[in-house]
């Protein structure tokens, strides 16, 4: 490989940005972007890279959601020090945010070599995207929306982050649309889905960028193209976490479903036609 490109980069990082917290997967899009860009998506520093530039948009989940964090961070270091500090829900959930974490972390560096290899194929990212959209569409309608924020529980949590290995092992699945999906038929709304997800997404996602970060920087990919393609995905981001949080207070999933359909069935007929290879 001979590496990413500066402006290849940029758009990479506008892909991650738009893409990272919508429910219509930021790893189909990123390799669907690397096809029709010509980037070979299986290489070690292409994967490495997209997981960094992934850094980014958690930085704008972390600086989006600073209030939030800082409050639950707070509680459980008080309840480490004092037990009666230990009866909040923000100290519970601070442990059922580390619990829920376990599970892909444990399968992802178990099943690398085929979340690297065979599962990386744009065949399974537009599957992914199709069978996505029936578990959404489904959970959209199935949930009865009666369940906010304050009624989590640890099952709620445990479920929802183990919700997270579809998206790692098929790509075009989608972390968020994955995860929101559970929380929905858990019978969450959709701003409390939303916000779990997000919530539950850092930590993974963060370890994610980090643990790829020597495979991007040590195989082909410059200095440059990593800074210029993590600053843009935090930039995008952040803007499109503010309109995610304002949309579904008010609007259904239907729009990602019928989004993803289309994008998956564009994504088989390109393939099909060897416009790009998978």
């Amino acid at each position: 490989m001979s590496g990413i490109s500066l402006i290849q980069a940029v758009v990479l990082g506008v892909v991650e940005g738009v893409t990272e917290f919508l429910p219509v997967s930021s790893t189909g899009h990123l390799k669907i972007a690397e096809g029709l860009m010509g980037i070979r998506v299986s290489d070690a520093a292409v994967v490495g890279f997209t997981a960094v530039i992934q850094v980014g948009a958690i930085a704008a989940a972390l600086v989006y959601f600073s209030g939030d964090i800082v409050r639950i961070v707070s509680a459980w270091l008080r309840g480490l020090i004092r037990p009666e500090e230990r009866r909040g829900h923000d100290y519970a959930f601070a442990w059922w945010v580390v619990f829920a974490t376990i599970p892909i972390v444990v399968v992802g560096l178990a099943a690398k070599p085929l979340i690297q290899g065979p599962l990386a194929s744009l065949w399974v990212v537009a599957a992914s995207l199709l069978a996505g959209s029936a578990v959404m569409w489904a959970a959209d309608r199935m949930g009865r929306h009666k369940r906010g924020e304050d009624d989590t529980t640890f099952t709620d949590a445990m479920l929802v982050g183990t919700s997270q290995i579809l998206a790692l092992l098929f790509p075009g699945f989608s972390r968020s649309g994955a995860t929101m999906s559970t929380a929905l038929l858990l019978d969450l709304d959709r701003v409390a889905a939303t916000r779990l997800s997000f919530l539950l997404g850092i930590p993974a996602l963060t370890g994610a960028g980090l643990y790829e970060l020597k495979d991007a920087a040590g195989a082909g990919t410059g200095l440059a193209p990593l800074v210029a393609g993590t600053a843009v995905s935090f930039i995008v981001a952040y803007a499109s976490i503010a309109w995610l949080l304002r949309y579904v207070a008010r609007h259904s999933f239907t729009a990602f479903v019928v989004y993803r359909i289309a994008a998956g069935v564009l994504l088989l007929a390109l393939l099909g036609a060897g416009a790009i290879t998978a």
